[in-house]
């Protein structure tokens, strides 16, 4: 299979067929499983012979979806759990100890936030967040001794691009690992370990399931660390993902880059409609040559993804809710990378736990909407947003 494109490898990698020979993967609704003898069970329980023992150890829907996930992201490993945020959470508290160090930026999701400036210092960790653009803020802060990077890229919600080839030579020099939440680019988009990250986290919830359905979430990286670090960790504390999420994670796979490619299409269409719109005052998407760091989305991304965030030139939350209001296609949500257009007012939902200071220093203003452009029909979309400007 090594020859063949992200799309064959998207519906063929990694299948476990039973000995029905089904054609779709099956799914495997079961808490355990059987041993020949208690023998049997010995030798598994010391890690002596592999074998399914308990669904929260593995199983075999969720070994699919892990196996096809790890193949498509060039990872060796990869562990499934319950949330994206589960994943974070695992990732952080797996490695970290009371006196370590993580150096962070500060363009983060808003839970992700929470974790990383409430929960982390109450158990003896030391925080650093640095402007992720700033290349000499990384070299500053990575000359003492580092645990952990940890960084998303394009950031939620202005799009924040971090340069991961960059950061991880000086994180590395220095002894850090670099762990990149890739949910925005998805692994159709964007390869963080190609660039040298040694983690990639995602909310499975987001693009890979894209229809709005479960909840998900996935770590990749080398087979050691996962095997090592992550397994034991998930295996004891519980945040496994049910077979019946990673059987839907597992067949939404095999229309990702399908859809992918789609909703970049959409976007790129709303995107040159909102530039020419009087009524809109800055948009914000990685492959808009009127971005900031155009040239480093060009250079470590296939293209600008589904995700356009934009402002409107009116100053107050109250006319942002009107236009939102005025949408009529367009759902009001808080998810992303649904095959329905979506669209949220960060400011007062995904990071409304940050102070004004903090909001106006990332950009995350009053009039800022994010939009997750669809698989609708890119003229309705543009439609029903001209709608609600007018």
């Amino acid at each position: 299979m090594k020859k063949k494109s992200n799309n064959t490898q998207l519906i063929r990698h990694g299948n476990l067929r039973s000995n029905f020979n089904e054609t779709s993967e099956s799914l495997f609704l079961t808490s355990g499983f059987i041993y020949k003898s208690a023998e049997e069970a010995e030798l598994c329980f010391k890690e002596k012979k592999k074998k399914f023992m308990y669904s929260r150890f593995g199983n075999p829907t969720i070994e699919m979806f892990q196996r096809k996930l790890a193949k498509i992201e060039g990872a060796e490993s990869c562990w499934a759990t319950s949330t994206g945020m589960a994943a974070v959470f695992a990732i952080f508290m797996s490695q970290l100890n009371t006196g370590d160090r993580i150096v962070s930026s500060k363009a983060l999701f808003g839970s992700c936030q929470y974790i990383i400036t409430k929960l982390l210092p109450k158990y003896g960790i030391e925080v650093i967040l640095v402007d992720g653009k700033n290349i000499d803020a990384w070299k500053k802060e990575l000359k003492k001794k580092t645990k952990l990077v940890f960084f998303e890229t394009p950031s939620n919600p202005c799009l924040e691009l971090i340069d991961i080839k960059e950061v991880s030579k000086i994180a590395h020099k220095n002894g850090a690992k670099v762990i990149v939440d890739n949910v925005f680019a998805t692994p159709i988009l964007q390869k963080p370990i190609a660039l040298g990250a040694d983690i990639v986290m995602y909310s499975a919830t987001k693009h890979i399931d894209g229809q709005g359905r479960v909840l998900g979430g996935a770590i990749l990286g080398k087979k050691k660390f996962c095997d090592e670090i992550i397994k034991p960790f998930i295996r004891n504390t519980g945040p496994s993902i049910s077979p019946f999420n990673a059987w839907i994670l597992l067949k939404s796979l095999e229309t990702l880059e399908l859809r992918i490619n789609q909703q970049v299409k959409n976007a790129q269409k709303v995107v040159k409609f909102l530039q020419g719109h009087k009524k809109i005052k800055k948009v914000l998407y990685p492959w808009s040559k009127e971005f900031p760091q155009y040239k480093l989305a060009k250079k470590q991304m296939l293209s600008g993804g589904s995700i356009i965030s934009f402002e409107l030139k009116n100053q107050s939350k109250m006319q942002t809710f009107k236009f939102l209001n005025k949408l009529e296609m367009i759902n009001i949500s808080n998810n992303l990378g649904d095959t329905k257009s979506l669209i949220t007012h960060p400011s007062t939902t995904t990071h409304s736990r940050l102070s004004k200071s903090e909001k106006t220093e990332l950009g995350i203003s009053r009039n800022l909407v994010r939009l997750s452009v669809g698989l609708e029909c890119s003229e309705d979309i543009i439609n029903d947003i001209e709608k609600g400007l007018r």
